[in-house]
């Protein structure tokens, strides 16, 4: 799969354009391990896949591939919830991701897109203007006013291409989308089909073709998915990581793959800031200590994985830069504080209470505390 540039002839600073992007599709960055498992992969594949279910789940979860190439976990969390949501993509029902910000939907979504169909490309963004032409097709009005209307008018969506490919395509922020514009795709999903009046025909999905859709089920009041489209899809709903060390090692793995793809200097391990921003983000998100002696109020903001790793990564950019390349509490004071206080009202008093209640007070965060009180 190349994009519209010709990536072998293309070149930055005479280096292959390849070298140049800031960020690969997942089945480009993880091409060694997608060719590891489909080459020792024996069990039954459904049709238009590039591995068995099996195989994809050991791509998501991690583990090794039948020469002994080791695969990285793509995802952390409940086996059995990625066991559901591959077997629903088996099946002649599309796939709804659900849940709160930073649960890795749109993660998921592409990793199970380029194992299944080697593709992840074929993405809908959802936005509330999200025209129907994103999902069926539009013109190229140049080619259709002098021609009239013909195939080589037609502009076929990413859903489009997918079903004639036998391919996933992916449909980020659901609810986004307009209801009316939410409804086009029930014929594509109940029917495999997608009618072209203008031209008198149809497209007819090829066997492999199914949909990924994400939707932050704190946006249900955006636009509510019909009870009609609801059913055509299989709810799997991503949860926030269950304990403390379950979202550290999230943290610090995607934080590591940031790091290496930014170029970032290398830093020594940051393991004590890494759990220090992963357990203020997991006390105010739960309006809890974690030792649950001291109730908190909760910031307006959603406090997710993401975000943590996001304050991270940009703590290990300034420790690299501005520091003396080791992270430290003032690297991640700054970010921390940017994640909290949204609203400057309400969350900086949620923010001061936490400082003062039970940062200033936890044995060996005196030095979080001087940095936080210096960036407020």
């Amino acid at each position: 799969m190349t994009s519209s540039v010709d990536v072998a002839a293309a070149h930055v600073d005479g280096a292959p354009v390849a070298d140049a992007v800031q960020r690969r599709h997942a089945e480009d960055e993880f091409a060694a391990e997608l060719v590891a498992l489909a080459g020792s992969d024996e069990r039954p594949r459904p049709p238009g896949w590039r591995l068995s279910p099996s195989a994809v789940v050991t791509y998501l979860l991690g583990g090794e591939a039948g020469d002994g190439t080791a695969i990285t976990p793509k995802y952390v969390g409940p086996r059995r919830l990625m066991e559901v949501a591959v077997a629903t993509l088996a099946t002649d029902r599309a796939l709804l991701l659900l849940g709160v910000p930073g649960t890795a939907k749109t993660w998921v979504s592409e990793h199970l897109a380029a194992a299944i169909s080697g593709d992840s490309t074929l993405l809908v963004q959802g936005t509330a203007g999200t025209p129907e032409e994103a999902i069926r097709y539009g013109w190229n009005y140049a080619r259709l006013l002098a021609e009239g209307p013909s195939r080589a008018a037609l502009v076929p969506s990413p859903v489009l291409r997918a079903m004639a490919d036998g391919r996933i395509a992916r449909i980020e922020e659901l609810t986004r989308v307009p209801s009316d514009v939410q409804d086009t795709l029930i014929t594509i999903l109940s029917e495999k089909t997608l009618p072209v009046p203008e031209l008198g025909q149809e497209v007819q999905a090829r066997k492999g073709f199914n949909v990924i859709a994400t939707a932050n089920d704190r946006d249900r009041g955006v636009n509510e998915l019909s009870s009609a489209l609801r059913r055509r899809f299989n709810t799997v709903v991503l949860p926030v990581p269950a304990g403390v060390e379950e979202e550290v090692d999230i943290v610090a793995r995607r934080v590591a793959a940031l790091g290496k793809a930014l170029e970032l200097p290398e830093l020594p391990p940051a393991a004590d800031e890494i759990r220090r921003v992963v357990t203020v983000f997991r006390e105010l998100r739960n309006g809890v200590t974690e030792d649950g002696r001291t109730k908190l109020k909760s910031p307006s903001g959603t406090l997710s994985t993401a975000e943590a790793i996001s304050v991270v990564t940009n703590g290990m950019a300034l420790a690299a830069h501005f520091g003396d390349g080791v992270l430290r509490a003032g690297d991640v004071a700054a970010g921390i504080l940017g994640a909290v206080v949204k609203d400057p009202v309400s969350d900086q008093v949620v923010w001061q209470e936490y400082l003062e209640t039970v940062v200033r007070e936890r044995e060996g965060w005196r030095d979080f505390y001087r940095a936080a009180r210096r960036g407020e």
